[in-house]
């Protein structure tokens, strides 16, 4: 198995709020990748004492440990565990009801010998290779589908649409959400490489339209993760005075991309995930 991993903040003078991690059990077999784009929270706060990045750690590190080690749970109910597991950490301090509650986005992905099993929540982005060349995307898609006007503000975003039935969930304090994921397992032998990466590395495809999930997948194969984060990185600089496709958004955003090539051969294709 060969990794490559590049998790770069926006600004350098913040913590990254991302998160990403490979494990690989003691056994030798199989292993998994977590990816995190922690949410920054509106400046009048989130009703917590903790840091995004303090809350990604954890969570994230929750998710790696449970991974690796519990193979008998499903991703669903891992992702269930490393939640309620880190809501426990700061309950008696901090108002976990709090509609900006430290929280997450997640791609995970975890593969034995057999199966190649994946879960993506919100809008960090989980590629898969099959061995004839395809590249199949699993999105949660949910906050793109939402119309802007339903986004205009963080107030009415947290009012209508954060976690809540017809808008988009993330991975904050309540382990309900993760029944909310898109999911699934593909046979071993359909998946020769993935790569997980959150949005601010996507913006290559989804802000600048640099190339599809395909085109992606090939650069950082080809030139490695460190190109796409510095590609994205002078697309955004030269946008930074007209935003012609930065919009409203931030300029720099944490950009983290995980780009796994799994040992064996591999046969067949896969066709995809179906959306929620």
């Amino acid at each position: 198995m060969r990794t490559d991993l590049v998790s770069e903040p926006g600004d350098a003078a913040r913590p990254n709020e991302d998160f990403a991690g490979v494990g690989l059990p003691a056994c030798g077999q199989g292993g998994c990748v977590v990816v995190l784009d922690g949410v920054t929270p509106p400046r009048d706060g989130a009703g917590c004492l903790h840091s995004v990045p303090w809350f990604t750690a954890r969570l994230g590190g929750a998710l790696t440990e449970l991974t690796v080690s519990g193979g008998d749970l499903t991703l669903p109910e891992i992702l269930a565990r490393a939640i309620e597991r880190t809501a426990e950490a700061h309950a008696g301090t901090c108002d976990l009801s709090h509609p900006r509650t430290p929280q997450a986005t997640v791609a995970l992905a975890r593969w034995s010998a057999d199966t190649v099993e994946y879960l993506v929540l919100s809008d960090s982005a989980l590629l898969l290779r099959g061995p004839d060349g395809t590249v199949v995307p699993v999105l949660d898609d949910r906050l793109a589908r939402l119309p802007r006007s339903a986004l205009a503000t963080d107030a009415l975003v947290d009012a209508t649409v954060r976690n809540k039935e017809g808008g988009f969930f993330t991975a904050a304090a309540d382990p309900s959400v993760a029944s909310r994921a898109v999911t699934g397992s593909v046979p071993r032998h359909e998946v020769r490489a993935l790569t997980a990466l959150t949005d601010g590395a996507a913006r290559w495809t989804e802000t600048f339209h640099e190339g599809d999930w395909t085109a992606l997948f090939d650069v950082v194969a080809k030139e490695g993760a460190r190109w796409l984060v510095d590609r994205v990185r002078e697309l955004e600089a030269a946008d930074r005075v007209e935003r012609a496709f930065l919009g409203r958004g931030k300029t720099h955003d944490d950009a983290t991309v995980v780009h796994v090539e799994l040992c064996g051969p591999g046969s067949g294709a896969w066709r995809g995930p179906t959306s929620p």
